[in-house]
């Protein structure tokens, strides 16, 4: 057989042929006297048996360990390895499944930082973020980054703190106005005295329990460029704001 009929033969491509000849899965065939390589029944066999173990999902590298002379008592530990992995695969798609579920079935939609964690979805749904405010719609971005890139012990505490506070009326205006006073300073100077003003409301409102357990450290490059994105009149009272928090942790 030459190279175009044993792939066909297999159905797969000539190309692969040569990669698994390149990796050494497939011994190369004897040439004849016009050059062409001449592919025999065992060569058909053996690029069968890496066909199907590639279906299988196993790579290269291990289709070239259960094909070695000594491996093949390992084939059965091979696939018992990747069946498990398979597994895993399976639950961890089921997991994906629910939360996209349960994303789609929110009530008032996703949010527009979506997509979320359902609990954080729920948050946003009922909190809805004053029309119009700029720090508002910067706040849901960095709740949304922290959903994200926290650990999953603290996103846990930040959606519990969050979902007290969001139950609470009064707590919701009260942020609304937090939000109307940082807006506010978009064009104003840090000696500006309603920067002390908004950090005293943000002080006050803020709970504890969305602060760091290890505390906050001024050099650390997350927190400067959090400063960095806010006007610095802004960057300021939210600077005083996490001061005051960290000095009177009640």
């Amino acid at each position: 057989m030459r190279i175009g009929e044993l792939a066909a033969a297999v159905g797969v491509t000539t190309r692969a042929v040569r990669h698994y000849h390149h990796l050494g899965l497939l011994p190369e065939p004897e040439r004849r006297a016009n050059g062409y390589r001449h592919y025999t029944l065992r060569h058909a066999v053996v690029l069968a048996r890496i066909r199907r173990l590639t279906e299988l999902g196993l790579g290269l590298a291990e289709v070239r360990d259960v094909l070695a002379d000594d491996a093949g008592k390992d084939l059965v530990e091979v696939l018992t390895e990747l069946d498990e992995d398979l597994a895993r695969q399976e639950e961890a798609l089921r997991e994906r499944r629910a939360r996209l579920r349960t994303l789609l079935e929110t009530e008032g939609g996703l949010p527009a930082e979506g997509p979320v964690s359902p609990e954080l979805a729920a948050l946003f749904a009922g909190a809805a973020a004053p029309a119009g405010s700029p720090t508002a719609a910067k706040d849901r971005e960095i709740l949304a980054l922290l959903d994200t890139a926290a650990p999953k012990q603290a996103r846990e505490r930040m959606a519990a703190v969050l979902t007290e506070v969001f139950a609470d009326p009064e707590a919701v205006a009260r942020t609304h106005e937090a939000y109307a006073l940082l807006d506010a300073l978009a064009e104003a100077g840090t000696d500006d005295p309603r920067v002390e003003e908004a950090a005293r409301v943000l002080a006050a409102l803020i709970p504890r329990g969305l602060l760091p357990e290890t505390g906050l450290d001024a050099d650390d490059g997350f927190l400067r460029a959090f400063y960095a994105d806010f006007a610095p009149a802004q960057a300021e009272a939210i600077r005083r704001t996490l001061a005051k928090l960290t000095q009177d942790p009640r």
